[in-house]
């Protein structure tokens, strides 16, 4: 009995060894296929800009590799990124290989960040097995890429896929895939491809994604899918929050279901066929943010339903067909920023109502058959940078309230029956830069105020103005300029080709001035001598006045006395920051007056004078929501008859973005609210949009392009609604760079944030402010200053962050963003990680050593607004 235990024991171990030597040797031949898989891929890379292969190589374990990741209990990859690297190269087949694979991401994953062109994409197609060999895949993102044939229908079989985004490529073909057994699948962007056909309806591609109930994004925008959209659209996930299918071939209406989808956020169906009215349902989708039905056949009116909708910030409905009137009921949605309804039949008054939205910035009622004059409440819209009322039958004057429309730099008025003078009001616009009067019944002489806006197209034509024509400013490009259809202007630049004015008329008013001017100038020069001997007997009190000022401000003359009464005799109370070459003060010019910021330079240090001009010359004619406005300046003398200059802004209670990102001690409580300084993600995410904006402006829409050179925090101030606000240009440039601004004068900016070609002597660019704007996003996000002393020598906060994704990307956050997410539900949770995530590499990709390989303003602006539209659908 013993002997037969024994014997069973005996070739129990044995079976056991043999289980654990079959396990080993399949793992080791895991690994030497996952080891030849890499190999394969590297081999297939043409073009390795930042050197990542050079680690795949035998000295290391693959796992060990950049962009390799492998699982905890077992050596084999799991997730494989390789993006921001701007990798050149082909999708190979071997990549199938890595069969524990479950997550990975595209050579230029966030391609439209990084890359330049089509120069850094991914070329080739997806294997038609990819799903069967890949049956854990979780994520599978290579969006912007040049990838093409089919679209696989074996990812059907990945029931673990969460995230599929292969958007922006060349896929052709109807879509064949099946999403009833990827249950868990959030998000799907199939965008910008060749999706669909002409013989099928494409539409019932819908149906397949029922059982997705975990979907939070569809995005089919930019394909050729063709069909009708089907009733079952309602019957979609319930926590769908983004649906995108633009730029298609829908017909027929939305259907009544639409109104299911409770929780959308963003609802683009611009570009299509859409007919019919825009249904009541779209009136129960009250989280809705983006709302774009442009270009499509909507007929019937505006549904007053839709300033109920509180959270709409666009509403684009441009190109229908639609009718009645602009209903009043839109003035309430108070977060209402772009409302565009050009070009269909509307009619009637334009209601004061509708300019009670004060965030709109963008107003298109243009090619409509709206009538009545312009209301006066036009001034409520201090934010607005474009106004079209073009081709519709508006009369009257333009009221002075326009006057207020300080950051306006688009305004259309033609083919309109406005009346009376160009109203003066036009010359406190001074960020305008292009005006279209035309086709009206304007009467009088051209304002010489025009020649002074920074104006880029003016057209005045087919009015009845008369007179001489200006000369300066934009009157000096003929090609900028229409004047054309008024029979009375004269003269002005020898291009115009108008008759010279006349001779008779401008002799006898001249002889009328000399009757009056010669005995008040010889009045004059006895007063003048008189003033001048009191003016050197009181020498102590006398003050200059300014050379430059605001035209239209509160205050369009400022002297050294109003400023230091303002200030309090320059009292420490007042005192709210300092600088190299400045300190700035908080004070009210005038009783009752708004609260402004008064920069003082001190003219004792080196380059204070310098910094000035350039503030000066750099403020001059450029205006923007998101630049700090200057109301005016000082150049004057104190009571010691020292020199003395000094800047007036538009005061921002918030401070500056620095104080927010560190705050103090004393700063760490508001003693007014007793609430945390604290910024939530959306607010980061907000202020740096808006940062961008403006570099976008200054970069890239200013007549002449504007290098900020000092980027950071402590420029970056808030006003009271936390609108982010770009300020100090005491370092700026203007491209092209004169030749003594170049690369003699060394590195320029502040330590940190200054890009290091400045270090080593280049001039100055476009890049270098893209540098300092990713720096400063890093610091944003992880809430260190880019001199922490935590950094050791040689490594940098670029360096920090890039070694801590993917795989430690939470352990670098700023605390206080993660003490907010972990509230948040999961499904959340994941969602907003990859936000935070998206940020850094956009920190990453912006602050690269290489200028060339860093993102431009464009592609900024763009990626920011994607991903605080997830935000948004996130909340």
């Amino acid at each position: 009995m013993f002997m037969a235990y024994f014997s069973l024991f005996f070739h129990a171990i044995i079976a056991l060894l043999s289980w654990y030597a079959t396990l080993a040797i399949a793992s080791l031949a895991g690994n030497n296929t996952d080891h030849l898989a890499l190999l394969a891929i590297k081999s297939s890379i043409t073009h390795d800009p930042q050197r990542v292969l050079d680690t795949w190589n035998t000295s290391l374990h693959f796992c060990q590799w950049q962009g390799v990741t492998c699982g905890h209990r077992h050596p084999r990859v799991t997730v494989l990124d390789l993006r921001s690297r701007g990798l050149v190269g082909s999708l190979p087949p071997h990549i199938e290989n890595l069969s524990f694979l479950r997550e990975r991401y595209g050579y230029t994953i966030i391609a439209s960040t990084v890359a330049e062109a089509n120069s850094q994409q991914i070329i080739g197609g997806l294997s038609k097995d990819i799903g069967l060999q890949l049956p854990n895949l979780m994520d599978l993102e290579l969006w912007s890429n040049r990838l093409t044939g089919s679209l696989p229908s074996s990812i059907s079989n990945c029931s673990n896929l969460k995230y599929l985004d292969l958007g922006d490529n060349g896929f052709a073909r109807k879509v064949h895939i099946n999403f009833r057994g990827i249950p868990n699948l959030t998000r799907m962007q199939l965008s910008a491809n060749r999706l669909g056909s002409w013989e099928h309806d494409d539409m019932n591609f819908i149906d397949s994604m029922i059982n997705c109930s975990n979907l939070e994004i569809l995005d089919l925008g930019s394909n050729q899918l063709r069909g009708m959209l089907p009733s079952s659209i309602g019957n979609l996930s319930s926590q769908l929050t983004i649906l995108d299918l633009d730029n298609n071939f829908i017909y027929g209406t939305v259907p009544s279901g639409i109104g299911n989808l409770v929780k959308l956020t963003v609802m683009a169906l611009f570009s299509n066929q859409l007919t019919g009215i825009i249904p009541n349902e779209v009136g129960n989708l009250r989280f809705l943010v983006i709302l774009y039905l442009d270009f499509n056949n909507f007929t019937g009116s505006l549904p007053d339903f839709l300033g109920n909708l509180s959270s709409l910030s666009t509403l684009a409905l441009s190109d229908n067909t639609l009718q009645g009137q602009i209903p009043a009921s839109l003035g309430k949605c108070k977060s209402l920023s772009v409302l565009r309804l050009s070009r269909n039949n509307f009619s009637g008054l334009i209601r004061k109502e509708l300019f009670q939205p004060s965030a709109l910035f963008d107003l298109d009622f243009s090619q409509n058959h709206l009538v009545g004059p312009l209301p006066h409440e036009i001034g409520n819209l201090k934010n607005l940078m474009s106004l079209n009322l073009s081709h519709n039958h508006l009369v009257g004057k333009i009221p002075d309230a326009i006057r207020s429309c300080t950051s306006l730099e688009y305004l259309g008025l033609a083919a309109n029956s406005f009346e009376g003078l160009i109203p003066p009001a036009f010359r406190a616009l001074r960020g305008i830069r292009s005006l279209d009067l035309s086709s009206n019944n304007f009467s009088g002489k051209i304002p010489i105020f025009l020649e002074q806006l920074n104006l880029s197209s003016l057209n005045l034509s087919f009015n009845n103005l008369d007179g001489e024509v200006p000369t300066r400013g934009i009157f000096k490009n003929a090609s900028a300029i229409a004047i054309c259809g008024n029979g009375r202007l004269c003269e002005g630049i020898r291009e115009l080709g108008l008759p010279r004015c006349d001779m008779v008329a401008r002799s006898k008013k001249g002889f009328r001035l000399i009757l009056v001017v010669v005995p008040l100038f010889s009045s004059l020069v006895v007063l003048a001598i008189v003033l001048s001997l009191l003016f050197c007997w009181q020498r102590r009190k006398r003050e200059a006045q300014p050379t430059e000022a605001s035209h239209g401000q509160p205050f369009s003359r400022v002297s050294y006395g109003s400023i230091r009464k303002a200030t309090n005799d320059f009292s420490e109370r007042n005192l709210i920051g300092t600088g190299t070459f400045s300190v700035v003060y908080k004070g009210i010019l005038e009783a009752g007056a708004a609260m402004v910021a008064i920069k003082v330079l001190k003219l004792d240090n080196q380059g204070a004078l310098k910094s000035f001009m350039a503030e000066c010359e750099a403020l001059k004619n450029i205006r923007h929501r998101n630049l700090v406005k200057i109301i005016t300046s000082c150049s004057s003398v104190d009571y010691q008859g020292v020199d003395f200059k000094a800047l007036v802004y538009e005061f921002m209670p918030n401070g500056n973005l620095d104080t927010w990102l560190h705050p103090s001690q004393e700063q760490e409580t508001d003693t007014e609210e007793a609430t945390p300084r604290r910024l939530s993600l959306r607010q980061r995410v907000t202020i740096a949009l808006d940062v961008a904006h403006a570099i976008h402006y200054l970069h890239q829409d200013c007549e002449i392009p504007i290098i900020h050179c000092d980027l950071k925090p402590n420029n970056i101030l808030l006003d009271n609604d936390m609108v982010a606000h770009v300020g100090d240009f005491g370092l700026a440039k203007f491209l092209p760079l004169k030749p003594h601004e170049s690369s003699s004068i060394g590195i320029r900016g502040t330590i940190g944030y200054a890009a290091p070609e400045y270090g080593l002597g280049s001039e100055m660019t476009k890049e270098g402010d893209i540098y300092s704007f990713g720096i400063m996003l890093l610091e944003m996000m992880t809430g260190k200053r880019p001199t922490d002393k935590d950094f050791a020598e040689g490594s940098n906060l670029h360096d920090y962050v890039k070694t801590a994704l993917p795989n430690r990307d939470m352990e670098i956050i700023e605390p206080t963003i993660l003490h907010a997410l972990v509230e948040d539900e999961a499904r959340k949770w994941k969602r907003l990680e990859d936000v935070i995530i998206s940020l850094c590499r956009m920190g990453l990709a912006c602050s690269t050593e290489s200028p060339r390989e860093r993102m431009d303003a464009s592609k900024i602006v763009h990626e920011l607004h994607r991903i605080n539209a997830v935000i948004v659908a996130s909340i």
